[in-house]
């Protein structure tokens, strides 16, 4: 499959992005779905070792960029107390309050959930696990990472942790926009809390459903850089090759990073950095 010559717009997501097919493509845990259970499950266990760093835990954290999944919570969980999710389109969110209401026909997470139990030593506990995951997100929001105020006319007090997981990469059409978005979602984290990203390396374009999306191409470097610019301090990078032939995507890579923020910060453009 090729690559879109174009960006994928906002509206195109908003208007042809079917979460429960997106679920099905890269979510489902199965023996006939390998490929996409080796993306899955480096991310789980990538996101596993973030979230059991001693500096990630405290009251609120926010996801940036949710999309329909809770797979990125299911560590984050057990740090934090109260969890806001945050997306762009307006069906991704409806799924999420799906699953989060428990209702009939919502996405079945529960193998996903059992995987991330047994990383953390005991499979058994999934359903505890599940109904913490429903009882700490207490919001979900529209947002929009290109707007110097993600969130809008919502305002949101300072968040101990952001998370942001395979979001980035597909809302920015170049390493500008990336930079500008990093720093719109760093203005959602308190001074001295941390950001978690999740992004994958080397992609231009994922698809599923016969719809094909744009992917912005990063290096590791790139991300580093970005994250950097945007006033925090890279505490931890680790990129993961990933060397699954998959027509479905071209990623050749996966980074885990964790990031704090400065307490006092110019960003780039404003004079440097204050100490």
């Amino acid at each position: 499959m090729d690559a879109p010559a174009i960006f994928t717009e906002a509206d195109f997501y908003q208007q042809n992005f079917d979460p429960q097919a997106y679920l099905k493509e890269y979510y489902s845990m199965s023996d006939s779905r390998e490929g996409a259970n080796v993306f899955l499950t480096q991310n789980l266990k990538s996101l596993h070792k973030m979230f059991s760093l001693d500096e990630l835990r405290g009251g609120t954290l926010i996801d940036v960029g949710c999309g329909p999944t809770i797979y990125q919570l299911l560590s984050a969980c057990e740090r934090f107390q109260e969890i806001i999710a945050l997306d762009y389109t307006d069906q991704n969110r409806r799924e999420l309050e799906r699953w989060l209401r428990n209702e009939a026909g919502a996405f079945d997470w529960v193998p996903v959930v059992k995987y991330v139990c047994e990383l953390e030593g005991d499979r058994e506990k999934w359903a505890e696990k599940q109904e913490k995951v429903r009882k700490k997100v207490k919001q979900v929001l529209k947002c929009d990472v290109t707007r110097a105020n993600p969130t809008g006319a919502v305002s949101l007090p300072p968040a101990d942790c952001i998370v942001s997981t395979l979001c980035l990469e597909g809302a920015c059409k170049d390493l500008p926009t990336f930079h500008s978005a990093l720093r719109n979602i760093g203005t959602l984290v308190k001074p001295g809390g941390h950001l978690v990203l999740v992004t994958v390396l080397g992609e231009t374009y994922y698809a599923f459903n016969k719809q094909v999306f744009s992917c912005l191409r990063l290096e590791k470097h790139e991300v580093e850089a970005a994250v950097e610019a945007a006033g925090f301090e890279v505490t931890f990078s680790e990129a993961q090759p990933y060397t699954v032939s998959e027509e479905c995507m071209d990623c050749q890579g996966m980074l885990g990073l964790v990031a704090r923020r400065r307490p006092s910060v110019e960003c780039e453009g404003t004079g440097g950095e204050q100490p």
